[in-house]
Order: structure tokens, then C-alpha cells, then sequence
């Protein structure tokens, strides 16, 4: 196999994934619109990773969504970034960014965070939601150069035999 088909391959693995998963987080309320025991368990998949509290998710068949606005957001624009992710990087060996863009895109959600947790404002669907698709864009150019620089540079294990 290829380096650009290796690296083609986790690219299209990692779509697969986060597709599923916004697709999951949908899921759940239309679910428990049916009456579905399921919907249960996506609830359930979801809440280690989000605080599920009813008032600050978006709705989907009359029932919360299985995480809030802000978590809906990063998973939106960490999708939106893989998407756009060849354009950028192609399938040649990505390169990470530099860590002062990481840094850079995360003062909108920090700044909105904090406000939020000290009182100083209260945000909206939407403000959570944006500040999350801006931050959550900037993660699939980190996640897939660090999973393609792990699976191209790993070393083969000796034989224990």
C-alpha cells in the first residue's frame, strides 16, 4: 500500500467516523421520538463526553440532542475541517500546525467558557454552537497529521517467538 493510499484510507476512515458519530447524536432524539429502548443507550454513549443538559442542546424530533450546542459545534466544524482537509493537505504526508494556531483559534470558546462559568454573560445556542465549529475545525489538521505520522513511523514489533 501507498503512502498517499495510507493516508487516503485514514482520511476516509475518519469521515466515516465523525459522520456516524453527528449522525448518532441525531439519532438518539428520533429514537426516543419512537419509543425506541435505544435511545437510551445513545444518551447513554454520549454523556462522558457532554453534560447533555437539556436547556443548552439543540432539538431534533421534539427531544434534546444527545450532547449540547457546544459540543454539537465542535463535532460540526471538526467535520466541516476534515472536508476541507484534502484541499488543503492532499494526500500527501500531512504536516501539524503550528501550535500557536491551535492557540489562536481557541480564544473564542475559552473567552466564551469562562465568561459563561464566572457569570459574566450568558451565551445562546447559537454563540456556543459557532465558537464550537470555529475551534472544532482546527482539530481534524492535528488529529490526521498525528494519526498519519503514528501508522507511517511506527515501528514493526519484533517477533516475541
Amino acid at each position: 500500500m501507498t503512502t498517499k493510499t495510507k493516508i487516503a484510507f485514514i482520511y476516509i476512515t475518519t469521515l466515516i467516523g465523525i459522520i456516524t458519530w453527528i449522525g448518532a447524536i441525531f439519532c438518539a432524539p428520533y429514537l426516543k421520538s419512537q419509543s425506541s429502548p435505544f435511545s437510551g443507550f445513545l444518551y447513554a454513549v454520549f454523556s462522558p463526553t457532554c453534560h447533555q443538559i437539556p436547556s443548552r442542546c439543540f432539538y431534533a424530533f421534539g427531544y434534546p440532542a444527545a450532547v449540547c450546542t457546544r459540543c454539537l459545534g465542535i463535532y460540526s466544524g471538526f467535520l466541516l475541517g476534515a472536508l476541507i482537509f484534502p484541499v488543503v493537505q492532499g494526500f500527501s504526508t500531512p504536516t501539524m500546525p503550528k501550535s500557536k494556531t491551535l492557540i489562536l483559534i481557541s480564544i473564542p470558546i475559552i473567552a466564551d467558557t469562562a465568561a459563561n462559568i464566572l457569570g459574566v454573560w450568558t451565551s445562546t445556542h447559537w454563540v456556543r454552537f459557532i465558537t464550537g465549529i470555529l475551534w472544532g475545525f482546527i482539530l481534524p489538521f492535528f488529529f490526521l497529521a498525528g494519526l498519519t505520522d503514528y501508522f507511517l513511523r511506527k515501528k514493526k514489533r519484533p517477533n516475541s517467538h
